[in-house]
């Protein structure tokens, strides 16, 4: 399902235009991704959690050439599912 298929569904299900519709899933990513790039922790209670993560600096290699190289330190958005969401998807 991709975005245009999520608003039609939204709109189906609450009742409200397709133009309505599409500023829900909008206006709640974009204020979900404000809060975890700036260190915040979202949670939506039976859906899941987003949070920012550390990943340590680490040694790796290029694919073409073997060549051993370092990758920085980098802080990465992560997304836990929550208990009612893994349920729902295991029936």
């Amino acid at each position: 399902m991709n975005k245009g298929e999520l608003v039609d569904k939204i709109a189906e299900k609450a009742d409200v235009s397709k133009k309505e519709a599409d500023a829900i899933p909008t206006a709640a990513i974009e204020s979900i991704m404000e809060a975890v790039s700036s260190g915040e922790k979202v949670t939506l209670v039976g859906f899941g959690t987003f949070e920012p993560r550390q990943r340590q600096e680490r040694e790796g290699r290029n694919p073409k050439t073997g060549e051993v190289m370092t990758i920085p330190a980098s802080k990465v958005p992560a997304f836990s599912a929550g208990k009612l969401f893994k349920d729902k998807v295991s029936e």
